[in-house]
């Protein structure tokens, strides 16, 4: 079989040539002609999978190797009776990762104690609900917006979108969909930030059209938001330069990019297509995970200021100020050269590592009281982020 797959996903060529020969290529440039005789495709987010695409090929199983599907035409594939597999949650624990990141750095800029502050989920599938545990850890108020959750389950603890918006914090995990009663494309509009509760910290993960770019920075340059995190863009990768100088965390779609979630989503759409062509999957996720980098850290004394330990432990995995300063440089490329750097970031994004794969070791003297409880406070607060905890005594 004759496989098409995006460059961006790691390690495809090794994995899928245990099915078929692999050719891989940049998601900008996977064309008709590119496909015609392939029998699987395999996309990121960038490449548009549809009948303008698909129409005279012969390809028979479409996979995306990411959490969102609004760049797959999935009706026309099953019309066509072509199989399609995603990898829902795959990146999750990434996304969850580089919220607490954020968070903590944003604070730290802006001296802000997390304790005690609300924050709103909008959206609450694989990556916000993981959001919000971390959120919860970190000792935040979290209040949760799920409309189609909210009819499917009954819960009263998903709330409507107007009881979030006078949140401290609000952070957006919902699905980019252009029509229907849960649209969300433009969802934070004038009226939106207009109601916010001033000073609130923005945060966008999901898709860049889920926000409007004109009401954003004026919702920035009037002064109603406190701070704003953005990984997402409308029109990328050609974005608005002038929101990324607005901004206080620029990042360039790179929330989900850990190498653990990349891996991860390439072994689900793997395993999917030894699945539909009835063969036997040969590989597993442990084929292609290094060892972690930071396998471990010590901590020898507990910090009174535990928010800033906590922030100087994360930086030692994840230093989201690196990822912020290198979307900076767009700005200070050329015009027509701006689209270009801003996916060579994305295809070039350095080995990042998820907060599970490191132990943080506390030595806790028995005889101290007062160390114990706030090391016990501690160890809860980091097991909450996603690292493993081990005590040393």
């Amino acid at each position: 079989m004759k496989i098409i797959a995006d460059e961006n996903i790691p390690f495809v060529k090794e994995c899928f040539a245990s099915i078929g020969d692999v050719q891989t290529l940049s998601g900008r440039k996977i064309t008709p002609e590119k496909i015609a005789d392939a029998d699987i495709l395999l996309v990121r987010s960038i490449t548009p999978v549809n009948e303008k695409l698909l129409a005279n090929s012969k390809v028979k199983f479409v996979a995306t190797a990411t959490i969102g599907v609004e760049h797959v035409d999935v009706d026309y594939l099953k019309n066509r009776g072509i199989g399609f597999a995603s990898a829902p949650g795959s990146n999750a624990n990434s996304v969850a990762d580089y919220i607490v990141a954020a968070l903590l750095c944003v604070a730290q800029k802006h001296k802000i104690t997390l304790e005690g502050k609300s924050i709103g989920v909008v959206g609450v599938g694989n990556v916000g609900s993981k959001v919000a545990k971390r959120c919860a850890a970190l000792g935040m108020i979290v209040k949760l917006n799920d409309p189609p959750l909210s009819r499917q389950t009954g819960d009263s603890k998903y709330k409507p979108l107007q009881e979030l918006l006078g949140c401290d914090f609000i952070t957006l995990h919902t699905p980019l969909t252009r029509e229907g009663q849960d649209k969300t494309h433009h969802l934070a509009d004038d009226n939106f930030f207009a109601s916010l509760k001033t000073g609130c910290v923005f945060i966008n993960t999901c898709r860049g059209a889920i926000h409007d770019t004109a009401a954003l920075k004026a919702a920035i340059q009037n002064k109603k938001l406190g701070a704003v995190i953005l990984d997402v863009w409308e029109n990328e990768p050609n974005i608005d330069c002038e929101l990324l100088r607005l901004v206080d965390i620029s990042t360039p779609h790179i929330a989900g990019y850990s190498l653990d979630g990349k891996i991860a989503g390439m072994i689900m759409i793997y395993d999917a297509a030894c699945e539909h062509f009835g063969l036997k999957p040969k590989h597993k996720i442990e084929d292609f995970l290094p060892p972690p980098t930071v396998p471990q850290i010590t901590i020898d004394k507990i910090s009174p200021n535990q928010q800033l330990l906590l922030h100087e432990i994360v930086r030692q995995v994840y230093v989201i100020n690196r990822d912020d300063f290198n979307t900076r440089e767009i700005a200070m490329v050329e015009l027509e050269k701006r689209g270009k750097f801003f996916d060579d970031l994305r295809k070039n994004y350095p080995v990042r590592r998820e907060f599970q794969n490191t132990t943080i070791i506390l030595a806790t003297p028995a005889r101290d009281a007062l160390w114990q409880e706030s090391t016990e406070n501690t160890e809860d607060k980091l097991k909450g982020i996603g690292f493993k905890v081990k005590k040393q005594k």
